[in-house]
């Protein structure tokens, strides 16, 4: 497809030499002709990157032609219910493939912490191998299809994969810039797990070279353009309650553990994982099990603790419903602080300037089980929101105050009013992820998607830095967005945009 201008595409080649009449137009409803499909590889097979390509190749105009991950094929990914993931792809199988993958069952489940036990999961670039070709063969008369190829390393991917159109990055957060960078670099519309990067250097580069590129780009985000996120602001807008002062998000996360020690032995490597391809950018350190996968998120190097994992999708609403511009102070408290982790629980506080007819706001995020003082008055619905495990927002204004699920979901007003209620929830169906399907349009030349990473690039800023507070506990760090840096601070600037390992860097 390549949609890109300043070069001569597969589509525009065929559609000057000599006119085609469309496959669908000649009938086969639903039908998408080869030359209108986005060709695409998906990059990181652990449980994200297998779900989200479940879902891409259920889409009739994209290709799923490569798959790659450093680590051949496991059965120790974190999944949400026991044998999710395979049960998952036998549905999307469909009849007849009831017992496919019979040898990727779970072995079982794992106690991460005092908290949370899960099922473990299939994944790799082998078994991602298999199920696009199983799904691609189900579809064919024939009931055989290979062509999907399996890549150890991204970068072997971008060069022998000519004709690709995009990518979809599912890695490690520390891998989320280097290899969007290099595909953008390539011309290769590109959609990105949340968050969009690891620092706010990084960020800023991630904007930088789609803008210069001018291909699409996107995060699976849908809280821009989600019905609460609408709804919330009309209200806000309307004066519902008043001047909006503060903001209060709280998590329950994180899931894995964090506020832990580096370990001081190493252990061999499983067989099939190149560790040094997995560390990347990242500085060397030996492999031990308590890095991944999943359980990377609560390491420094490699993962953006809860904020990272949780605050993307929050603040992308935050932003769109306030206006925000990035805080100019943030500083946070936290539980007992650790070299190389993020903590078990803290309280962050981001202060943003006033903004067109917005005044000066406070912005306070919570996690590990640490949440804002209740309201009185609430409705038994709105008391579970600040109970154990539960997660939520609040808006506070100077005539009362919103509150709703951690995105803003079925929001309510208090003091209560009959000209602010939300509508009807929704009849439960099959989920389509619309940010998915906004990237779609952008990379076939529509409208950018709202999640693109110029506009996405100052969500990212501000939860960034929340995490940079994290790590200096008690600080209070005064923000210079223009000049990105920490005015007060020479030991916070090392972590706004840290150098990748010289093996690594680009």
């Amino acid at each position: 497809m390549n949609a890109h201008k300043g070069g001569v595409t597969r589509r525009s080649l065929l559609s000057t030499a000599f006119l085609i009449v469309p496959r669908h137009v000649l009938g086969g409803r639903g039908y998408v002709a080869p030359s209108d499909k986005i060709t695409l590889a998906s990059i990181g097979m652990g449980r994200q990157g297998m779900v989200v390509t479940m879902d891409l190749l259920t889409r009739p105009d994209v290709q799923v032609v490569a798959v790659c991950d450093c680590n051949e094929a496991s059965k120790d990914y974190i999944e949400y219910g026991a044998n999710a993931l395979l049960n998952a792809a036998r549905k999307l199988l469909g009849p007849g493939y009831e017992n496919w993958g019979e040898d990727l069952a779970s072995p079982g489940f794992v106690q991460l912490t005092h908290t949370f036990k899960s099922s473990l999961g299939m994944g790799g670039r082998e078994p991602a191998r298999r199920l696009v070709e199983a799904y691609y063969s189900s579809r064919q008369k024939s009931g055989a299809w290979r062509g999907c190829k399996a890549y150890r390393d991204y970068r072997e991917l971008l060069e022998k994969e000519k004709d690709l159109d995009a990518i979809y990055v599912a890695t490690p957060d520390h891998w989320h810039a280097p290899i969007s960078l290099a595909a953008m670099r390539k011309r290769k519309h590109v959609l990105c797990q949340k968050p969009m990067a690891h620092s706010i250097g990084e960020a800023r580069r991630m904007a930088q070279v789609a803008r210069e590129t001018k291909v699409a780009t996107g995060l699976p985000v849908n809280n821009p353009t989600s019905e609460a996120t609408r709804l919330i602001a009309q209200w806000i807008a309307d004066g519902a309650i008043g001047r909006v002062r503060e903001v209060h998000n709280w998590s329950s996360r994180p899931y894995w553990p964090q506020g832990i020690e580096r370990p001081k032995e190493s252990m061999p490597v499983p067989p099939g994982l190149d560790w040094d391809l997995w560390l990347g950018p990242a500085p060397w350190r030996p492999y031990h099990k308590a890095y991944l996968p999943f359980v990377w998120r609560g390491w420094y190097d490699f993962g953006c603790g809860s904020f990272g994992d949780m605050g993307c999708y929050s603040f992308a609403g935050l932003f769109r419903i306030l206006d925000l511009t990035p805080p100019v102070a943030v500083e946070a408290s936290t539980t007992e602080s650790h070299e190389d982790t993020y903590p078990l629980a803290s309280i962050v506080h981001l202060d943003f300037p006033a903004h067109g007819d917005r005044g000066p706001l406070r912005v306070t995020w919570y996690d590990g089980g640490l949440r804002p003082p209740r309201p009185a008055g609430l409705s038994e619905q709105d008391e579970r929101r600040f109970r154990p495990g539960q997660e939520g927002v609040m808006y506070v204004g100077d005539k009362g105050i919103i509150i709703g699920g951690f995105n803003g979901d079925n929001p309510r007003v208090y003091p209560e009013s009959r000209q602010y209620q939300p509508p009807p929830r929704p009849q439960a169906g099959a989920y389509r992820d619309r940010a998915i399907d906004q990237w779609i349009e952008a990379c076939k030349g529509g409208p950018p998607s709202p999640t693109n990473f110029e506009a996405q690039a100052l969500v990212t800023e501000a939860f960034l830095l929340g995490c940079l507070a994290q790590r200096l506990p008690g600080e209070r760090l005064q923000w210079d967005t223009a000049a990105m840096r920490v005015v007060n601070s020479e030991r916070a600037n090392r972590f706004v945009d840290p150098p990748w390992r010289s093996e690594y860097a680009s």
